[in-house]
């Protein structure tokens, strides 16, 4: 047998030995009650100020602090072309698995900066948020049961995962809870390109919509968001990085084709938190369902993290997809709130950029025309050719330069609200309903390099 002279063989076998390192001393694999959680938390802040930051977004029913670790390069503030990325867990507040893999993520993660390459690219890339449990309340009040929904609720005996504004049942007055309301201010403070919501009860990804107005979104069973053909790329990003997921069969009572389903398809759920992220906050959702049984023995949890671990990091990944830039005025400065369009997808809430002029678009491979509307100035029309960012940990980097409108008519604001009327049938030849099973599968291939 020869011995590889490949440059890359030591430091794979550096990999190798830093996992298997941080397996015998890692965070331990149990449950961890709300007092310990954030405890561990103040720990890693203290142990990694540099490049990691705790902050609170709200507090429980009962009064229990919403913690989040944030992880980056610059882990305090916000910097112009780093994405937002946020994993939610414990909605439900007896679904347990996600809330302990996310603190092993926060372990994983902390422990691999400046040591492992894949995790210090996406950490200088990239600004992490990890919420381990929305429902505190709920967990505590769980009983250790596979499938009891004792502690499901929050204290008040809502379902959060109802309790959020439906652009399909309209913007209703409906009482908010206090953890709803927290996450919903914490969007409008940090503005999240993707993210994903742990949960248990099944081994599925799930993606919007979850709801549906009968409307031209409804096809074949499926409510079918403009972005589905990247909803469906970001799936099975997961349930392929998973062990198990993409096989679809994993609890007796399950068949889902590659381990994923359209939210609706699978049952009607208004209220629901990633249709809000996607239609109201243009960040895309998707939720994760991690185990067939919702509070699984403590003996367990070491395999679900092994089964979930790469899953993870892909996922991350994905927030480097399409296109990222500014909208620039005729002066050069970044302007707030331009429409940023895509030529055929129309979405229910127009994407607008923010804050610096930032936008961010999740596109798969491909060309792209591009609509940028603000006051006062001409509409610019572009069209971009986007190649495959994850791999390279950057989506396409593009700015749109506006020029000062001739027109003294120009309206003041643009005028595209969040309307129902938005809903319309998809072109089956548009860029939103292509297959992709070869870009699926490249981060799956980088993934299984790198771990």
């Amino acid at each position: 047998m020869m011995l590889s002279t490949d440059k890359t063989f030591p430091v794979a076998c550096s990999w190798c030995l830093w996992t298997l390192l941080s397996l015998c001393y890692g965070l331990e694999f149990r449950y961890h009650n709300s007092a310990e959680v954030e405890k561990y938390l103040r720990e890693v802040t203290r142990n990694y100020p540099s490049f990691t930051y705790r902050y609170n977004i709200g507090r429980s029913v009962e009064g229990r602090h919403l913690w989040v670790l944030v992880l980056g390069k610059s882990p305090k503030e916000h910097n112009v072309g780093i994405p937002e990325f946020k994993y939610v867990g414990n909605m439900h507040g007896n679904e347990v698995v996600g809330r302990v893999l996310l603190l092993q993520l926060i372990d994983y993660l902390t422990k691999g900066y400046h040591n492992n390459p894949f995790v210090t690219r996406l950490l200088d890339s990239t600004r992490v948020h990890i919420l381990p449990s929305m429902n505190p309340d709920g967990f505590e009040s769980s009983s250790r049961d596979c499938m009891a929904g004792f502690g499901r609720y929050n204290s008040n005996g809502v379902d959060l995962n109802r309790n959020f504004p439906d652009i399909f049942s309209g913007e209703d007055e409906e009482r908010r809870e206090f953890e709803v309301l927290a996450i919903m201010d914490w969007m409008k403070q940090e503005r999240f390109v993707l993210s994903a919501n742990l949960h248990g009860g099944a081994v599925v990804a799930s993606y919007p919509y979850d709801n549906s107005n009968r409307g031209g979104e409804l096809q074949e069973g499926a409510s079918v968001s403009p972005d589905n053909d990247v909803f469906i790329h970001l799936a099975k990003t997961y349930s392929y990085s998973h062990t198990q997921m993409h096989r679809g069969n994993a609890c007796s009572d399950s068949n889902f084709p590659h381990g994923i389903t359209n939210g609706y398809q699978w049952y009607a759920l208004p209220g629901g938190m990633q249709d809000y992220n996607y239609v109201w906050q243009q960040c895309l959702e998707i939720t994760l369902e991690l185990s067939c049984c919702k509070f699984p023995p403590e003996r367990e949890l070491p395999g679900f993290w092994e089964a979930n671990r790469p899953a993870l990091l892909a996922y991350m990944q994905q927030v480097h997809l399409g296109v990222k830039g500014q909208v620039l005025d005729a002066d050069g400065n970044p302007v707030q709130n331009a429409l940023v369009e895509v030529e055929g997808r129309i979405n229910l809430c127009p994407f607008r950029s923010g804050p610096y002029g930032e936008y961010y678009r999740l596109l798969l491979p491909g060309n792209y025309t591009f609509k940028v509307t603000f006051p006062g100035h001409e509409m610019l029309i572009e069209t971009l050719t986007v190649p495959y960012g994850p791999e390279n940990f950057s989506a396409l980097k593009h700015n749109f330069l506006l020029e000062r409108s001739v027109n003294a008519s120009t309206p003041p604001t643009p005028t595209k609200p969040c309307s129902t009327s938005g809903v319309q049938p998809q072109d089956s030849h548009s860029a939103a309903l292509l297959a992709t099973p070869i870009i699926t599968l490249l981060p799956l291939l980088l993934i299984s390099l790198l771990m």
